[in-house]
């Protein structure tokens, strides 16, 4: 048997060390080919910084049929690219943070009002705001550069119309106006189901939420990765100091008080409302003031980008109310408490009040009362939830209010839905 066993031993060893040898060749050839492929050092895919957001921007914009960038355009996407400021004062966020998403146009009166009631909300400095922007506005980049009070970032809508000034998504001088006969014009677009041609600084809106939303969710470093619930705040949204630690506490009350609302709002439904008052809290249809939801939902919202990008409003609003909201299958509810904690304060359209002759508010101010209890948390864990049924508003069956029509819209739409897949 020990004479068996000898040379079986030797064999083994002699196999092993020929595998570390073979092993060694192959790793030494794999080393050769990779230096001799890699132009720059530190390309590698293990840089998740800069060098793979401009890998990622340039191989969808080859995949898809976006709008030639011009050089504005291209330096908006650099900014968008940029570490959030505030870092060195705000090293640190807190781990069950909610990121806030601001997003503004071009209202610099209404912004001023939005950023003042931000610096006053309790716990505002453990989390990370998002300005988002359509196009590019010098007066309301220098607002929201000034902003010290937490963690920021900005980021810029490179296909905003307001960007391309003699194309489109702007306005180019082959396009059909108003309600032009294209065949008889020999002009570009497609009316909606009014007869209506697109309009740039309508369609934007619903351009720029949709934008936005894919950019966040799965575009950004700082986000896409985030599974929890993420607020939205809109430009003319007054938020009370206690706002934030209200919403802390309905996302977690939400799996048990309310597991089938998809969201948390800080406001009722109803804009001109400012809650009940009861000791109860509530879940109606969503609202669009201070909305909240997590990456649930965002999957479930981009399932349905067809639906989104061809319903003829140029509402984002009114799109999710009367279409994507109901091909859920069941009602959509929002969790909130009884008083509200944000306040739709606008009293002008979308693209007006940007100069100090037209300004939307007087003096640059809002009479909004705050409460001391508005200042702290006012909801409490032990209440029972009140729910509202069969509440009015827009609802499936509802065709649109138009100015959504044209089919380059569509296309760039759906675009946004894909620029992150």
């Amino acid at each position: 048997m020990a004479n068996y066993k000898k040379p079986r031993f030797k064999d083994a060893a002699f196999k092993r060390y020929l595998s570390v040898v073979l092993g060694t060749l192959l790793l030494v050839s794999l080393l050769v080919v990779s230096l001799g492929t890699n132009a720059t050092p530190g390309s590698s895919g293990l840089d998740e910084g800069l060098s793979e957001s401009v890998v990622n921007i340039q191989s969808f914009r080859e995949k898809l049929n976006l709008p030639k960038e011009n050089d504005f355009s291209i330096r908006l996407e650099k900014q968008n690219r940029l570490p959030p400021r505030n870092i060195d004062l705000y090293p640190r966020l807190a781990k069950d943070h909610i990121t806030i998403v601001l997003y503004v146009h071009n209202r610099p009166q209404y912004l001023r009002v939005v950023v003042n009631s931000l610096s006053k909300v309790v716990g505002i400095s453990e989390t990370l705001l998002i300005v988002s922007h359509d196009g590019y506005f010098e007066e309301m980049n220098k607002i929201v550069e000034g902003i010290k009070f937490c963690r920021l970032k900005q980021i810029f809508a490179p296909y905003s119309p307001h960007v391309f000034t003699d194309s489109f998504p702007g306005v180019s001088s082959k396009d059909c106006q108003e309600k032009d006969d294209a065949g008889k014009k020999h002009c570009v677009g497609n009316p909606d189901q009014y007869g209506n041609h697109r309009s740039p600084n309508i369609v934007s809106l619903k351009h720029h939420w949709w934008w936005m939303m894919n950019t966040v969710w799965d575009g950004l470093k700082e986000t896409r990765g985030h599974d929890g619930h993420i607020l939205f705040i809109e430009e003319d949204h007054f938020i009370y100091p206690n706002a934030y630690r209200n919403l802390q506490l309905l996302v977690s009350l939400k799996p048990n008080k309310c597991p089938d609302c998809y969201a948390a709002n800080l406001a009722p439904c109803d804009v001109n409302l400012r809650g009940e008052g009861w000791n109860s809290l509530v879940a109606e249809r969503m609202g669009n003031v201070g909305y909240a939801f997590n990456r649930t939902v965002w999957r479930k919202i981009h399932g349905k980008a067809k639906e989104f990008c061809f319903f003829d409003d140029y509402n984002w609003d009114i799109t999710m109310w009367a279409t994507v909201y109901p091909s859920f299958g069941s009602p959509v509810y929002t969790l909130r408490g009884p008083r509200t904690s944000a306040v739709h304060f606008g009293k002008c359209g979308l693209h007006q009040g940007q100069g100090k002759t037209n300004a939307c508010i007087d003096n640059e101010s809002v009479n909004v009362q705050v409460d001391d209890t508005d200042k702290v948390a006012n909801i409490r864990p032990e209440w029972d939830v009140k729910v509202y049924q069969n509440q009015p508003g827009y609802k499936a069956g509802f065709k649109g209010w138009g100015g959504w029509g044209d089919n380059r819209d569509h296309r760039l739409c759906l675009n946004f839905a894909q620029m992150y897949h």
